[in-house]
């Protein structure tokens, strides 16, 4: 199955142009190409829903338990991505985990910088709660910004008094904008999805002057204690790598259950390309299983 490995997608990714070369429009554009890409099943209904006055996709796929509720942040720099980018990404974690997805178009940047984006997710998990969805039937997952916004999100909704949700999942998420660990270095060359010139640039739209420690978008350096659970998968080929491995050691010093899985050969976000990828699909199956053991013991 050699054309559905990670070397075919590595050899698809090695024609693109670098992302730093093309505009923030264009690049909006190409990512929404998925919709065509990667459709998803006629079993999964698609709606546009404002959820706390946020424009969102509800996603249900045949048989999901509508008491139960998937928010998925998607990733992009905070600058790129919208919910028809990552559709069949939340969709199949939705239906392998039996629950309705809710995808944010949480504000981009820069046209809206932190902590717009945190504000949004914030409002779209409240407006859920406010909806009569109990938080232990909620898990919130996201990539790679989306990973770091998931994080985040917990930690506003923490510090506003709301209750945890039953997990978080994080896919190669970004945690630390400074990029102080060494796989910014050891994993420069061997990551074709992020270079330190996209974090760089990504950053500048998003956090302008302000702190780049800011807990609330390097959230490596928050308070981390009272998270629910979470899991947190990586790629080992990932400029990233050291994200997700120092925050899931700082959250295990705060007392958070953190589950860290680092996939061999995979690169950044692997899982987007699920349908053409089978530790993509793999990958998913396991998030699905995660959210099963966790949502239905609250049941």
């Amino acid at each position: 199955m050699a054309e559905r490995g990670i070397e075919a997608i590595r050899a698809k990714l090695a024609t693109l142009p670098p992302s730093t070369d093309v505009s923030v429009e264009a690049l909006r554009t190409q990512y929404d190409k998925a919709v065509r890409v990667f459709p998803v099943g006629p079993d999964t209904r698609v709606e546009d829903v404002a959820i706390g006055g946020v424009a969102c996709e509800r996603l249900t796929p045949a048989g999901a338990a509508t008491g139960d509720c998937l928010i998925y942040l998607h990733g992009g720099g905070y600058a790129i991505g919208s919910p028809r980018s990552h559709r069949h990404v939340a969709a199949e974690i939705a239906r392998l985990a039996g629950t309705v997805a809710v995808v944010p178009d949480y504000r981009l940047c820069p046209e809206h910088r932190h902590p717009a984006a945190v504000e949004d997710a914030l409002a779209v998990y409240r407006g859920l709660l406010d909806g009569g969805i109990a938080a232990n039937r909620i898990v919130i997952a996201g990539d790679s910004a989306g990973g770091g916004l998931t994080i985040a999100c917990a930690l506003a909704a923490r510090d506003a008094g709301l209750p945890m949700p039953a997990a978080l999942v994080c896919l190669s998420p970004w945690t630390d904008m400074e990029g102080s660990g060494e796989s910014h270095v050891t994993r420069a060359a061997r990551d074709p999805m992020v270079r330190a010139a996209d974090l760089a640039r990504w950053r500048s739209a998003y956090m302008g002057d302000a702190d780049p420690r800011a807990p609330l978008a390097s959230p490596i350096h928050a308070d981390l204690r009272g998270l629910p659970p979470m899991l947190i998968q990586v790629g080992d080929e990932e400029v990233l790598l050291d994200d997700a491995r120092l925050f899931a050691e700082r959250a295990r010093a705060a007392g958070v259950e953190a589950k860290l899985e680092v996939w061999d050969r995979m690169i950044h976000v692997w899982h987007w390309y699920w349908p053409m990828l089978d530790e993509g699909a793999q990958a998913i199956a396991t998030i699905a299983a995660f959210m099963r053991g966790l949502i239905g013991a609250a049941r």
